[in-house]
């Protein structure tokens, strides 16, 4: 009998969502147009503080700055269309507030404290982080599938950490690209004061410094070590990495990805996703520290989205 050498087409993994009415609405209420200012938002609105410096003091607040950012990442626009935005809606509104000029806002973007908004969390996090590179300026992928890559080509890469629980960003970083993963981690623990049960990260974190850093936080690392690594007994520092090494040893790598929750880690990378389905794979400033508040505006607005509702899916 002969034999059939075609390789078998793996099924793909179907899901029903439990909680479609809520998500329906919450899919809904992103697309709303319902504007409005809290009586707290309009005091901040202009900087009461002076400095102490030589200088005329900031006329705006950040709360100011940070709704123009907000407006201009969701829906796409220049700053001077925001400009011209906002200035629109405060007529309709009736309010006597005055709006920051591009020049103002694009200066104010390079210094300006980005919180991202998250729930309070009332167990221990488990932590998925890994990056992801968003464009600056450069050929599109037709340019670069036609003809190649040209040296125009620049690139920013954020780095994130999500709580694997609610989807919520908890940490993100911005650096160039010719910065590893592993140098960033131990800033994206640093954001994070809540205690944290378990990191989850791929092959990419896979070294001592990253062990390192999450052992000072009493976590579990769960990283896929590579297939040719070794067992270091006699240094301490390998010890969770030895842990995953035998453990892969006895039951497989298959299982132990499923015993220890790394296929969560899809999670992070489903997050990428979105974020650059809905405020795109690109970035419209040009100097870097103006390019790290967009990106954290970007992130805070993503976990506003977030809070509206996510599915609760499971699979058939």
């Amino acid at each position: 009998m002969k034999k059939d050498y075609r390789k078998r087409k793996k099924k793909k993994q179907q899901y029903r969502i439990r909680n479609w009415s809520e998500y329906n609405k919450a899919l809904c209420h992103r697309g709303s147009l319902t504007f409005w200012f809290a009586e707290d938002a309009i005091a901040a609105w202009r900087n009461p503080q002076k400095s102490g410096k030589r200088g005329k003091p900031r006329t705006y607040g950040d709360a100011c700055i940070r709704v123009m950012l907000t407006l201009k990442a969701v829906y796409h626009l220049p700053q001077r269309a925001i400009y011209g935005l906002l200035g629109s809606l405060l007529d309709l509104m009736g309010l006597d507030l005055p709006v920051p000029h591009p020049t103002i806002l694009s200066r104010r973007a390079s210094s300006l404290d980005v919180v991202l908004p998250r729930t309070k969390p009332n167990e221990p996090l488990h932590v998925l982080v890994d990056a992801t590179g968003l464009k600056v300026y450069g050929e599109g992928e037709w340019k670069v599938r036609t003809h190649g890559v040209g040296k125009r080509r620049t690139w920013r890469k954020l780095h994130l950490a999500l709580n694997a629980k609610t989807g919520e960003i908890l940490a993100a970083v911005c650096t160039t690209s010719n910065v590893s993963d592993k140098e960033v981690l131990a800033n994206l623990l640093a954001q994070i004061s809540d205690p944290i049960e378990q990191l989850t990260g791929d092959g990419g974190y896979d070294y001592v410094d990253c062990y390192e850093v999450i052992a000072e936080r009493y976590a579990k690392a769960v990283i896929p070590p590579r297939r040719t690594g070794r067992l270091r007994p006699q240094d301490e520092r390998f010890r969770a990495r030895d842990d995953n090494l035998r453990r892969i040893k006895r039951v497989g790598r298959k299982r132990w990805k499923r015993e220890s929750q790394y296929h969560r880690r899809s999670l992070v990378e489903t997050a990428m996703m979105r974020q650059k389905t809905i405020f795109g794979s690109g970035l419209s400033s040009r100097r870097f520290h103006n390019q790290a508040t967009e990106l954290s505006v970007r992130c805070a607005a993503l976990n506003r989205i977030t809070q509206l509702g996510m599915p609760d899916s499971y699979a058939i």
